[in-house]
């Protein structure tokens, strides 16, 4: 399978594209993007919920508990990202398409088997290749993350945490990972496309997500620098506009702010999935897929 070379201003035109997502069949997109956002919370909610359930004092359930829920998504999430790869696919062809589409790579006959074994390899790689950095790089950074992640769970509701200093190193090893996570991205994008929507089987996916990564990988790097600005951004709007309502609110009730501030918290993470996934969709189809590219945007290797 051939994959193409992209300029770097294809990081832009993917941000681009799949900002500009929605246009043709708003109501399934953002349903489906609504539906996917929900299933990912599951998981969450389950463990807060056991938190106050069992208490700090028997960690041993917690962890069986955010063992089993992780285990239940890394089998779940794939197939999720297979079937809204599908409905953006379809919206984007003027196909007739559904919220409930997303569910439909649950169905026998649909690739679901190469979409878990797909997301289940990828899952490993990306946790191989973090130890291996912490590993020969900060040794005791996993020690402090653990350290950091419990005192923020013990800590006294209304005190600050008692985290511990930021080992030395950790700014090397933040870079490292974050190169990675960037190669991964393109890796995870392609390789979910072809599973996906050119049916290739798990080991050519990923054949084809590392050649397509390497092929790409400034118009990545320029994608995320691009993508970190503009989400500061929106966060910094979206925080004054929440304060603001909730302010508006709790001139009533505090209850009332909630209630007004909710909605445009939740929209924003919508809409943040839809671009998210939009954006790995527009990186599958201009690497792997079968849609013509600017010719601006194509490099020959």
């Amino acid at each position: 399978m051939t994959t193409r070379a992209m300029g770097p201003g294809a990081g832009w035109s993917w941000l681009k594209q799949a900002i500009n997502l929605g246009r043709n069949n708003p109501k399934a997109l953002f349903g489906a993007a609504a539906l996917l956002m929900v299933v990912a919370l599951i998981p969450s909610v389950i463990q807060l919920v056991a938190q106050y359930g069992f208490g700090m004092n028997n960690m041993g359930a917690m962890l069986w508990i955010i063992g089993l829920t992780t285990l239940a998504m890394l089998i779940v999430y794939p197939l999720l990202i297979g079937g809204f790869f599908r409905v953006i696919d379809a919206t984007e062809h003027n196909r007739p398409t559904r919220a409930t589409a997303l569910f439909d790579t649950f169905k026998a006959g649909q690739g679901r088997g190469r979409l878990i074994g797909f997301g289940l390899l990828l899952t490993v790689i990306y946790v191989c290749a973090i130890a291996l950095i912490v590993g020969a790089l900060g040794p005791e950074i996993g020690s402090w993350y653990w350290q950091a992640i419990t005192a923020t769970q013990t800590a006294v509701p209304g005190t600050p945490p008692d985290i511990p200093a930021v080992p030395e190193g950790f700014g090397t090893v933040f870079g490292l990972v974050l190169l990675v996570m960037v190669f991964l991205t393109g890796v995870y994008s392609v390789g979910f496309g072809q599973v996906a929507l050119a049916g290739r089987s798990v080991g050519g996916a990923l054949a084809d997500g590392f050649a397509g990564a390497l092929k790409n990988l400034l118009p990545l790097l320029v994608l995320t620098v691009i993508a970190i600005v503009l989400m500061i951004l929106a966060a910094i709007v979206i925080v004054i506009v929440v304060m603001i309502l909730a302010a508006i609110g709790g001139l009533v009730s505090p209850v009332l702010g909630m209630v007004l501030a909710a909605p445009v918290y939740l929209a924003f993470l919508v809409a943040l999935y839809v671009v998210m996934f939009g954006v790995m969709y527009f990186i599958w189809r201009d690497v792997a897929g079968q849609a013509a590219v600017a010719p601006d945007n194509q490099v020959e290797l």
